[in-house]
């Protein structure tokens, strides 16, 4: 007699978005509340399981994203997928199946929001990341943790690669500053149990986040902050008219850092990126500035049509 085929389950499937969007002084995220979470844990991205209703990946996450959120989405692109053997229903999974999550990145121009989402800056979850107004205070409190860490290492090679990759992922010893390595800085974290999700009892590393969340929005801020240096991708968050000085004001609040007014204009103009429209503005708050728009002509001029932004500054 011949035995039955064991039945295995199929592996779930979720569908979850970091849709980000940007005022002139503060990048934001759209979040919202996640039911059933440790506390302290009940914030998350928009999010659901793949259904059969759906005829892809894609148009599923646009689904889910319009119940929860009321937000149409325009710019997406796919970021990673993710694995958790510790996810339940509603965070994409269920007992002990292996859940499998793929992460999207939406670019959006910030509406008001439906139901119970809201807006978020980026630097709530990742306060170290904001380095406009310099060094901030919480960076310096979590290289010394890191340090401690590095320092209680079983033996000293251990010891040694720990700082190995502080140095190099936090900028110090003279490496630089990568304002893309937010991923690896929060998997650093997470790693020495610095932050909510690891255990730690403070949130001096940022509000914690459901589920695996934080890593996924970490993950979209590395990507969207690349990206920008040689795609045109920030003006998809950018209204229509706009001056020089509110674009440099939205690129340095994606990045994190400052930049030299002069050197900016420069590159924007060697790049082609924008054009004058008719319009003037007062808003500025000094002599009347010309609004600019996207020339949209630069994408077929050229293939990496980007702001080419310098990176590894001093940690």
């Amino acid at each position: 007699m011949t035995e039955p085929e064991p039945t295995v389950s199929a592996p779930l499937v979720g569908l979850a978005a970091a849709i980000l969007a940007a005022t002139l002084d503060e990048p934001r995220v759209l979040t919202v509340p996640v039911a059933g979470q440790p506390d302290g844990r009940g914030e998350g991205l928009p999010a659901g399981p793949l259904e059969p209703a759906h005829p892809t990946l894609e148009r599923g996450l646009r689904a889910w994203v319009e119940r929860q959120t009321g937000q149409s989405l325009g710019y997406v692109e796919q970021l990673y997928t993710f694995g958790d053997r510790n996810r339940r229903r509603g965070g994409q999974g269920e007992g002990g199946l292996h859940a499998l999550s793929v992460a999207y990145l939406a670019l959006v121009r910030e509406a008001r929001p439906a139901a119970d989402a809201t807006w978020q800056s980026w630097y709530r979850y990742f306060p170290y990341e904001d380095r406009r107004a310099g060094r901030p205070p919480a960076l310096d409190a979590l290289t010394d943790r890191l340090e401690a860490w590095a320092g209680a290492a079983t033996d000293p090679e251990q010891g040694r690669r720990r700082s190995d990759r502080i140095g190099l992922t936090f900028g110090a010893a003279g490496s630089g500053w990568n304002e893309e390595r937010v991923l690896e800085r929060y998997e650093l974290l997470f790693e020495a149990g610095l932050v909510p999700e690891a255990g730690a009892s403070d949130h001096i590393a940022g509000q914690a986040m459901a589920f695996d969340h934080r890593r996924m929005l970490a993950t979209a801020l590395g990507r969207l902050r690349g990206k920008i240096k040689y795609r045109p991708v920030v003006f998809e968050l950018m209204p229509p008219a706009f001056t020089l000085g509110q674009l440099q004001r939205v690129v340095e609040a994606l990045s994190g850092v400052l930049l030299h007014k002069q050197n900016f204009r420069r590159l924007v103009a060697q790049q082609g990126l924008v054009e004058e429209t008719e319009a003037v503005t007062a808003e500025t708050g000094g002599r009347p500035a010309r609004l600019m728009r996207f020339r949209r002509e630069v994408l077929l001029e050229r293939p990496v049509p980007g702001l080419r932004l310098p990176s590894g500054r001093p940690g």
